[in-house]
């Protein structure tokens, strides 16, 4: 710090090295004095904004930014931070620009205000807040995610009545962690106009997971169990669910049957419950073996006839998978110690570990896995005996 006789002076250094967290809000009088310099230091020092100009001028600083209009008469210390640009350093708003959406609803969310309080206080200090663009009264500290136009951020921002696809609405949501139905509504409170209008039958569209992965996504495909299941609960046709996800971003993995049959339910869910998590469509290795001989022992109709249905829902094995006639519970068991798809090749490593986990000789693995469709390339003799682990449990 200069020795200069000001420097000194108590009075100089109230007005001219204000702390602010980590930074110090100064001014220098070779340089103009921001007006969010004076703002702030009105609402440090609890005083008037005048009165920190009129000080501010008789200790020499002769060049000081101020709005057009007459100045507020007080300033709250939290309203004060309002004007903090969002940069690196330390710096404010200036007056001769109008206020981005993106600076409005930083400033809210670093302050605690709701975005139309932050907009009335900016437009009450002198600042240019364009007019006509109604904003929420409620505070929430998410609402500058939802305006950043890609996710991970290249600096690009919303601004007023900005227009965004409805895959916008997904990735927000996505990233935040939270109902797509309730960023599009919180999107068109902040005046962003999307391609739809948001309905409240929508939070149940979307909705056909569980924990972090429960909302429809960018880039996810719906499961066709979801749509199913939405039109039972709601009694809305299937078709009209397929074209609101359409309107929402959304995809179908599968066809929707038009008129599904009694087990559809049963087949298409994770756990052959007839509830979710419903089966997502594995275009790479297809449905799994052990969830056909599952839903064969569920349901009764054998194994051939799941394989069917389930291929006509879009979910069909791998062309290497060979059905058995009859489901065996001792193959289920089986495919339960398989780590490989029908994809991979199964090695003798895979082949000890299965026969561990089962009880069975590995050269029963080896051949019962061979006679399921499974790759089975070592040259190598399995043993006809089981583990001496195995023998003992």
């Amino acid at each position: 710090m200069s020795s200069s006789p000001e420097s000194q002076d108590p009075e100089y250094l109230r007005l001219t090295r204000i702390p602010m967290g980590r930074e110090t809000a100064w001014v220098k009088p070779d340089r103009q004095v921001s007006y969010g310099h004076v703002l702030y230091a009105a609402g440090t020092l609890e005083c008037a904004p005048a009165d920190v100009v009129s000080r501010l001028t008789a200790l020499g600083f002769a060049d000081i930014e101020l709005p057009d209009g007459p100045l507020p008469l007080t300033v709250d210390p939290v309203d004060a931070l309002l004007i903090k640009e969002e940069a690196y350093n330390l710096s404010w708003l200036g007056l001769g620009k109008p206020v981005s959406l993106r600076h409005v609803l930083a400033a809210a969310g670093r302050t605690g205000r709701s975005p139309a309080y932050a907009a009335r206080r900016l437009t009450d200090f002198g600042y240019a807040v364009p007019a006509g663009h109604p904003l929420p009264e409620t505070p929430d500290t998410r609402d500058i995610v939802l305006i950043r136009r890609e996710r991970g951020g290249n600096g690009e921002w919303l601004d007023w009545g900005a227009e965004v696809p409805a895959h916008h609405v997904l990735s927000a949501a996505g990233e935040l962690g939270y109902s797509p139905h309730t960023a599009a509504k919180r999107l068109v409170g902040l005046g962003i106009r999307l391609p739809y209008a948001p309905e409240p039958g929508d939070e149940r569209i979307l909705r056909y997971g569980t924990g972090h992965r429960a909302w429809a996504a960018r880039y996810s495909s719906v499961p066709s169990g979801h749509i199913l299941d939405v039109a039972r609960e709601t009694g809305s046709p299937q078709a009209a669910i397929v074209a609101r996800l359409a309107e929402l971003g959304c995809g179908v993995d599968a066809p929707v049957p038009d008129a599904p049959e009694a087990d559809d339910f049963v087949l298409l869910s994770h756990e052959l419950d007839g509830r979710a998590p419903w089966l997502p469509v594995n275009r790479a290795v297809g449905v799994q073996l052990r969830h056909i001989l599952r839903a064969s022992l569920v349901t009764g109709r054998t194994p051939a006839d799941v394989t069917e249905r389930l291929a006509a829902l879009g979910h069909g094995p791998h062309a290497h998978a060979k059905v058995p006639a009859v489901a065996d519970p001792e193959d289920i068991r089986l495919l339960e110690t398989v780590d490989r798809s029908f994809l991979d090749n199964v090695h003798l490593e895979h082949v000890l570990r299965s026969a561990s986990l089962t009880g069975r000789s590995p050269a029963d693995v080896a051949a019962r896995l061979t006679g399921l469709g499974y790759r089975l390339p070592d040259e190598v003799e399995y043993p006809e005996v089981r583990s001496t682990a195995a023998v003992a449990a």
